[in-house]
């Protein structure tokens, strides 16, 4: 029985020796790898002969996703690409596509994400360049979100349920009380309150180091940066994307040096009418509180990812994702049972 990756290669050849105007071998191409993912989609980077000037602006790469249609979606990723590219984001260009075998191939944005780039000497011109292009993709493409699905209340609760039902029962074999679980979700009920209290502008969701690519700019410096995985894009809070970036579970820096990258931001959103000028005091409560909510899901992604899907090396990054709800609920008296609940399980 024919694979998926023969089916895919079966579908390479016939897009390239298409595209080449039957002028050209299609056969000659070479597929390898590209990137792991934390969903059921594959990458691969097809390089070869058949590949050079088929496509205009293709380069001498493609990048070809492999998604299977009973697991995952790609109409998304096609209508978001579109939209980002539209608001003048760098985002890949979708050459090709068959939604019902779940293929897509796409430009190719290079082979260094921010995650293997950041450094001290780096993280300044780089974490600009991505703050650029967030508040680009939040005042471009914020005007044409009619599309989406929005940031509810549903989907901001049923994310923080992540972390109770995959990292504390499933993963901890933790058991809550009922007085325990009883103010665990009036918490969970407050963060759902404060970021839905905040602006609502698109938000990609996953807006973080292993989802950025380096690009060159002017003069060898660096260029706005490739933008990957952003076929879950939302209606939601001005803070979401800001936090996943400057607090990423993948990659941390000082609390003071966040807070004055993340301030400065939420400044110039004020100043463009994305947010509503406000205090300092403010501004940090939006970001840490979403912040939370998003380090609570994510513990819990990262805990299915091993128990369900045999995914253990995002286990490594748990502990860096919950010291941040840690530090942030230590600092706000309403937060202090989770807090509790989080120096019980450490």
């Amino acid at each position: 029985m024919p694979t998926r990756l023969d089916a895919l290669t079966t579908w390479l050849h016939e897009v390239l020796h298409s595209a080449a105007d039957n002028t050209s071998p299609s056969t000659d191409f070479q597929l390898a790898p590209a990137s792991e993912d934390a969903s059921f989609r594959r990458y691969f980077r097809v390089t070869g002969s058949a590949v050079a000037s088929c496509f205009d602006g293709a380069g001498e790469s493609l990048i070809v996703m492999d998604a299977p249609p009973d697991k995952e979606d790609s109409h998304p990723f096609v209508t978001i690409s579109s939209l980002l590219a539209d608001a003048g984001l760098n985002v890949p260009q979708v050459f090709a596509k068959d939604l019902a075998q779940g293929f897509l191939l796409l430009s190719d944005l290079g082979t260094q994400a921010y995650l293997d780039a950041l450094n001290e000497h780096t993280v300044e011109p780089l974490y600009a360049a991505a703050l650029d292009a967030l508040f680009k993709m939040q005042r471009n493409a914020s005007q044409h979100v009619a599309e989406l699905p929005v940031y509810d209340e549903t989907l901001l609760l049923n994310e923080m349920a992540l972390f109770i039902d995959w990292y504390c029962q499933q993963h901890r074999e933790w058991t809550f009380t009922d007085e325990q679980r009883g103010r665990l979700d009036r918490v969970f009920q407050q963060l759902c309150e404060a970021a839905l209290a905040q602006p609502q502008v698109f938000v990609h969701r996953d807006y973080h180091s292993r989802n950025l690519m380096v690009t060159e700019g002017h003069n060898g410096g660096h260029g706005a940066p490739g933008i990957l995985d952003f076929q879950d894009a939302v209606l939601g809070p001005v803070t979401y994307d800001l936090v996943s970036l400057l607090r990423d579970c993948y990659i941390d820096w000082p609390r003071s040096r966040v807070e004055q990258w993340a301030l400065k931001y939420l400044y110039r959103a004020a100043s463009a009418g994305l947010l509503p000028p406000a205090t300092d005091v403010a501004y940090l409560r939006w970001f840490d509180w979403m912040g939370v909510q998003r380090h609570l899901k994510a513990a819990g992604i990262f805990a299915r990812l091993h128990l369900r899907d045999n995914k253990s090396t995002y286990l490594a990054d748990i502990p860096r994702t919950l010291a941040y709800v840690r530090d942030v609920s230590a600092r706000y008296p309403e937060l202090r049972d989770l807090h509790s609940l989080l120096d019980e399980l450490a």
